[in-house]
């Protein structure tokens, strides 16, 4: 299948200077970049900026990112699921994971995030494809927040509704681990009904859970 890949861009006025949002970036200009040093939720910040690069560089992959000059303070990445996992397991070519969405703290006061996912479905790009995201409440950086459990489980289902991601049912034993863990969807306006079918049997795999 075609993946759609339409750069757009967009800026936020504060009083330190623009904050530019711009994406799918290509992996040759994100390579000149620089990671905040506080993007390090998942690994070192040089390391992250060398996974982002590696995604960018695939067929699929997308990543969105906000950056103050030539440093990056926050970004979101897509990608086919992991081979590992669960969603990889129907082998669908029209099933794509938002993998990570992630600000600088001192950064989190500009509504990034919001603007990043809303510039990764401009122009319906992702029509053609089911998106979905796991949130698992120990990714979640509950201590810099302040907020509780479940206030940022609330936050991040606001997050993901602003560009239409609701939330599925599923019997992952991850997701199921923890209440607050959750799975959100989007299926694209194109995106045939079979895909569908196809996904609801890879989120329901035991019986008794239907």
């Amino acid at each position: 299948m075609d993946h759609i890949k339409t750069f757009h861009s967009l800026t936020i006025e504060r009083e330190l200077g623009k904050l530019v949002v711009e994406g799918p970036v290509p992996p040759e200009r994100l390579a000149e970049w620089s990671m905040h040093e506080q993007l390090d939720a998942f690994r070192r910040p040089p390391e992250q900026l060398e996974a982002l690069v590696e995604i960018a560089a695939l067929p699929e992959g997308r990543i969105i990112a906000a950056r103050d000059g030539d440093t990056i303070v926050g970004y979101v990445t897509f990608h086919y699921p992991d081979p590992y996992e669960r969603w990889s397991q129907s082998g669908m070519n029209d099933l794509i994971e938002l993998g990570a969405i992630e600000v600088a703290d001192s950064y989190r006061s500009f509504g990034i995030g919001k603007k990043l996912l809303q510039l990764a479905f401009a122009g319906r790009q992702m029509e053609n494809v089911i998106v979905y995201t796991t949130e698992y409440y120990w990714h979640w950086d509950l201590r810099g927040s302040g907020l509780s459990v479940w206030e940022y489980r609330a936050m991040m289902e606001r997050l993901m509704k602003s560009v239409d991601m609701v939330w599925y049912a599923t019997d992952d034993p991850e997701i199921c681990s923890h209440p607050a863990n959750c799975l959100m969807v989007r299926v694209g306006e194109d995106v045939p009904l079979a895909s569908e079918e196809r996904f609801d049997r890879v989120r329901f795999q035991y019986r008794y859970m239907y």
